[in-house]
This record gives C-alpha cells, sequence and structure tokens, in this order.
C-alpha cells in the first residue's frame, strides 16, 4: 500500500501542475478572458473520439453530427435528417438527409457515409448495439432505408445518439483525431491533460458564439482549486463541494437521470468462471432475503442529504420518474423491524453475538467494491455499509481501480452508476443474455418473466407501444426486476449534476442529463455566450 503521506505529496503536485497549465492558457483574471473558454468537465474518454465506438452515447458528441436530436424540452426533432418515416410492420426507416452539410474537412456528407457509419458500428463488437439492424440501403445521394430484422421501438435512439463518421477519413487513427460535421473540431489533445477544440467553419447549423476551447481534465479537488484561482471559467463539481461559494461565479444546477446503486452477484458461487476466468456468483448476495434487507434497511434520503448535500433525491429503479418508469415497483414503508423479520425467517441469526448474522456456517459477509477514483462513490458505500451493520450484514468497503472491478464485478457487490434517456439501458442491464457482457448484468441476474415483457417492449412498433412492457418488467404484481421482485440491484441515490459558471459566461437551461460519461453539458453549447 503506497504511504498516506507520499500520496498526499503527489496529490497537492497534481493540483499544483495542473493550475501552473491552465495559468499557461489564461490571463490572471481568466473571467475577464473572452479569447478562449476554459472548462474543466470531465469527461475524457479513454477509447477516444469515435461514434462507432460508442462516444457520444452519453451526451453530446461535439464533434459529430446525429440524424435526429432532443431539442431543449427533450423532444426529437432533426439534425442531418429533414424527415423519416417508419413503414407501418415498423421494418422500415426511410431517412431523407440535408444536402447542405460538409464534414470539418470540407468533404461533403451524403448517405454514403451513414451506410458506413452504421455498418462499422455494428461491427463494433457490441460497443454499439445494432444486433436489430439487418442492412441499410441507400436510394441516392441524400435518401436511404434502415432495414430491420424486427420492430424496434428503441432504433429511433440509434439515430439519436450515433454520430456520423466520414467514410474517407474513418481509419484506426480516427479516435484521436475525429473529423465529423458537428459545431467544433479536434485541435490538440494532450491525453489525462487537456484538448483544445475550434469551430468548424462549415458546420451547417446555428453557428457557436464561442469560437475556441479548452477542455482541462483534471481530479475533483483540482478543478476546485482553479476555480477558486479564477483560471477557468466552467467547472464540474461534485455534490459536496457545491455547498461552498466562489467568488465571481454561479451555482448551475442540472437535473440529472444519473443514479448510483449496488449490483448484487444474483447467483451463488459454484466454481464457475467467465470465459477470462474470473468468478462468477456470491453465496450471500445470492439469498433474495439479504437483498431484500439491504434494500429496506439503506436510509436512501439521508444519503441524499449528507453526501450528495442535498443535491439529488433518493433512487428506486434505474429509470425514475422517466416515462417508463413504474411507480408501483417500489418497496417503500417498511422498517428496521421489517428487515430483521425477513432474515430472522429466512434463518439468518446471530448466533455468535459477533454483531454478524450466520446461516449453516456462512456468515452474512461480503465484499462492496467501488471505484477508487470516486470519492462519491466511496462515501456511498461506506454509509451503506454501517446502515447495513444495524441488521447483521457486514459489507466489507474496498476501493478498486476499474481494471480491477473488471476482474471482480460478477462475484463481488459493486456500486456502479447508471442512467440514460434510452430504456435500451434497462434491457441491456437486466436481460439474461446480456449475462457477463461487459458491464452489463455483471451479476449474472435471469427471470423469464422479464425477459419476455423486455422482448415484448422492444420489439414493438412504437415508443409509445412499448410503456406497458417496461412496466410490467419491473412489476407485474407478482414478479420483476425491481425492489418489490427480486432486487437483483439497490438503488440508491439519483445525482443532479453541480456546476460552478462563471459569471461573464451564459450557458442557458441546460437540459436533463444523463450519467456523466462524455459532456452533456454542452448539448446547448451553440447557445453559449459572453455576457456583455
Amino acid at each position: 500500500m503506497e504511504n498516506p503521506a507520499y500520496s498526499l505529496m503527489k496529490k497537492i503536485l497534481f493540483v499544483f501542475i495542473v493550475i501552473i497549465t491552465i495559468a499557461g492558457c489564461t490571463n490572471k483574471d481568466s473571467k475577464a478572458d473572452t479569447s478562449t473558454l476554459i472548462v474543466s468537465i470531465g469527461g475524457e474518454s479513454e477509447d477516444g473520439y469515435d461514434p462507432t465506438l460508442g462516444w457520444g452515447r452519453y451526451g453530446n458528441p461535439l464533434f459529430q453530427s446525429t440524424l435526429l436530436k432532443r431539442n431543449d424540452q427533450l423532444a426529437i426533432v432533426n439534425d442531418l435528417a429533414v424527415s423519416y418515416a417508419v413503414s407501418t410492420d415498423g421494418l422500415v426507416w426511410n431517412v431523407k438527409l440535408r444536402n447542405d452539410v460538409r464534414f470539418s474537412d470540407g468533404v461533403s456528407l451524403t448517405a454514403e457515409d451513414v451506410v458506413y457509419t452504421f455498418l462499422k458500428a455494428k461491427d463494433s463488437g457490441g460497443k454499439v448495439d445494432l444486433t436489430v439492424l439487418e442492412t441499410i440501403r441507400k436510394k441516392g445521394n441524400y435518401e436511404l432505408e434502415f432495414v430491420l430484422k424486427n420492430p424496434s421501438s428503441t432504433f429511433i435512439v440509434k439515430l439519436i445518439t450515433l454520430g456520423i463518421v466520414p467514410k474517407h477519413a474513418h481509419g484506426e487513427t480516427y479516435s484521436r483525431n475525429p473529423v465529423g460535421s458537428g459545431p467544433y473540431k479536434l485541435v490538440n489533445w494532450q491525453e489525462g491533460q487537456q484538448m483544445i477544440v475550434e469551430e468548424n467553419p462549415y458546420y451547417y447549423g446555428e453557428k457557436p458564439e464561442i469560437k475556441r476551447i479548452v477542455f482541462i481534465f483534471s481530479e475533483e479537488d483540482a478543478v476546485l482549486a482553479s476555480l477558486k484561482a479564477g483560471k477557468i471559467h466552467l467547472g464540474a463539481v461534485p455534490q459536496d463541494f457545491a455547498v461552498q461559494k466562489i467568488p465571481g461565479y454561479t451555482l448551475h444546477i442540472v437535473p440529472g437521470v444519473d443514479n448510483r446503486g449496488i449490483m448484487f452477484p444474483y447467483v451463488p458461487n459454484t466454481g464457475e468462471k467467465t470465459k477470462d476466468g474470473y468468478s462468477i456468483g456470491n453465496n450471500v448476495t445470492s439469498d433474495i432475503t439479504i437483498r431484500k434487507a439491504i434494500e429496506i434497511i439503506i436510509d436512501k434520503q439521508l444519503l441524499v442529504d449528507t453526501i450528495l448535500s442535498g443535491f439529488g433525491s433518493p433512487a428506486y429503479g434505474i429509470a425514475d420518474n422517466l416515462p417508463w418508469d413504474n411507480p408501483d415497483s417500489r418497496l417503500i414503508g417498511l422498517t428496521e423491524e421489517d428487515a430483521l423479520g425477513i432474515l430472522e425467517k429466512a434463518g439468518w441469526k446471530d448466533t455468535d453475538r459477533d454483531g454478524i448474522r450466520e446461516k449453516n456456517g456462512l456468515k452474512a459477509e461480503f465484499r462492496l467494491i467501488f471505484p477508487a477514483s470516486d470519492s462519491i462513490r466511496q462515501s456511498l458505500a461506506v454509509a451503506s455499509a454501517d446502515m447495513m451493520k444495524k441488521i447483521g450484514i457486514h459489507a466489507i468497503v474496498e476501493g478498486k481501480s476499474w481494471d480491477e472491478i473488471r476482474t471482480l464485478m460478477h462475484s463481488n457487490a459493486i456500486l456502479f452508476g447508471w442512467g440514460s434517456h434510452d430504456p435500451t439501458e434497462m434491457y441491456n442491464v437486466y436481460h439474461s443474455k446480456y449475462q457477463g457482457e461487459g458491464w452489463y448484468n455483471t451479476g449474472y441476474y435471469k427471470n423469464e418473466t422479464v425477459d419476455a415483457f423486455m422482448d415484448k417492449a422492444m420489439s414493438a412498433n412504437t415508443y409509445e407501444e412499448s410503456l406497458p412492457c417496461w412496466k410490467l418488467a419491473q412489476w407485474d404484481g407478482t414478479t420483476g426486476l425491481s425492489a418489490k421482485g427480486d432486487v437483483p440491484w439497490v438503488w440508491l441515490v439519483n445525482l443532479e449534476h453541480t456546476y460552478f459558471v462563471s459569471e461573464s459566461l451564459d450557458i442557458g437551461i441546460s437540459r436533463i442529463e444523463p450519467h456523466g460519461h462524455g459532456w452533456p453539458i454542452t448539448a446547448n453549447i451553440t447557445k453559449w455566450k459572453w455576457k456583455k
């Protein structure tokens, strides 16, 4: 283990280096400097900025454009497309394109680029799920048809989130040097430090007033230090930092579809391993009474009030308050006595009086792992473990790197984060066909009734027709993926996103933001402007 004093020295040095780096890009008072916008909002992508490999699905792709997009009210509107139509059987989607779009290198965007993008994404090894796509037929330079294997109520989301790449400029180095038709183009990327982008001179949409942006990639403490030093115009901060007052800045709070919850291995450990040799299952968390008792004993409002400083709300599912959420699936109103009763009835008793219950010689004990780089998740994990102690369940809290979590996530409880404007996320996280697939369904949850409801939702002809099926998958009165049903997850909190914004900058009204990958705050960036 690293010496704590040495670790602290490294952190202080890191903050110092970041401030010096930013100072080199700014004037003494950057809030008065409008030549360059300087932001520190996270979002550096390890995989680079290639939509065919998943970039942009959680936020604005910035460098690329999409066929459709959401407006500030989250309604679906045209972007590269001028119109789209769906056949009565739901299998053929006809899309007509604008004919005035050019990529940032000046080359025109045509249907050929759209066909190339979707086919490339389809072959991305699951990073973009286009299994429903049978083929694409080009009908001219600015018209094409998508042919689906079966009707899909969520296919429209792919038209909203998949940025179009140029066939002529797409290759192995594209993710580090993206060319697109979005409002900005990448100029320079020093990985782990900063990225510089400038206005795309060929952008067909509303011209951004801000012509140059520097993205600083910093740890949370460094962002706060940069704000206090007046060296950046916009900084994303964790909720516990947002209670501060910083002269020259206003706090900008954005509602989020961004939840945190504990994933529990759903199956027992029988010695089975993944194809990569990682252990599957946990003999404690596979007991539904353990999961149900934890769901009851966690005081979610207390987590919001203390750890999020009030910037959030209790979480009950993966899609709270979205149109496909089922409020009837929530397990609320029960008490500590109810949790204790469930455990006692199931045979979990503290016979040796050590504070930890056991059953058939098995201790009610498991590891609860969080990403060590995330202070909010650390606090949530520690607080949740403390609450579990009250009913004799011992969660051993450990911080790990994401590389380590990848090897542990099928056999240990993990504090994960999700949240999307797309109901497909519920399908990916809970459907049995995704057991052990990447970061999806890492606990190997399976319920055939739930699978059937979600399959029916996915194959509905329209989004509206799919909604009842998504709700029934959560709870149909007998079973479901929710807390009233199988409880494969115990959801904790929904985060509001908090930013400090320079008083010299107007970023307008932000949209409800999904889980914090990418740059969702920049969704309306063409409307950002300097105050006069």
